[in-house]
């Protein structure tokens, strides 16, 4: 008998499994997508901790809704949908919608051999355009699903996203400019 290991098996093979309750097949996919789920929190801006904890409400509710993944797109795209709605909620709770980055006095997020650091780029915008920016990036969210998720209208979105990419990109070019390396020496 030729019998596949969990290893072996599509994701969408593993969420049929986990929906007639396949708690191990549900564990596999937790591997397989668990980072990527807490990268993306952590991108919209939640702190490591707080991240983990969004993933694994995320999860639990996945198992749960387990039934309702269609295979109509990836099984990482449709749990990190769960994880996003459910840090939004969570931000909109807690009215954690300031951010406390100030942006005129960060310096430019270069680490230490002059590459960009995605992640403190985008705490210089502002929360509503990271959040906006990661999902639609990030995630994966198409502009209508990011309105719909965040309770906004449609082009006030598609403001945040490009909005958000374009200081991004202007974020850039002060480095480009200078090569990215500083005359101070620490």
């Amino acid at each position: 008998m030729n019998r596949k290991t969990l290893h072996d098996l599509h994701d969408v093979e593993l969420a049929a499994q986990a929906a007639a309750g396949g708690r191990r097949e549900y564990g596999e996919l937790v591997r397989r997508h668990g980072s990527a789920v807490r990268g993306l929190l952590r991108r919209m801006g939640a702190s490591p901790s707080l991240a983990d904890d969004v993933a694994q409400d995320a999860f639990l509710q996945g198992f749960q809704r387990c039934a309702e993944f269609r295979a109509q797109g990836t099984f990482a795209g449709w749990i990190k949908k769960i994880a996003a709605r459910l840090y939004l909620k969570r931000v909109a709770r807690e009215a954690r919608y300031v951010a406390e980055i100030e942006a005129e006095e960060a310096a430019t997020p270069l680490d230490q051999a002059g590459a960009l650091d995605l992640d403190e780029a985008l705490k210089t915008l502002n929360e509503t355009e990271r959040v906006c920016v990661s999902l639609c990036h990030g995630a994966g969210m198409s502009h209508p699903e990011i309105a719909a998720a965040m309770n906004l209208p449609l082009g006030t979105v598609k403001s945040h996203v490009k909005r958000g990419l374009d200081k991004l990109r202007a974020r850039l070019q002060p480095a480009q400019a200078s090569g990215g390396r500083s005359a101070h020496v620490g």
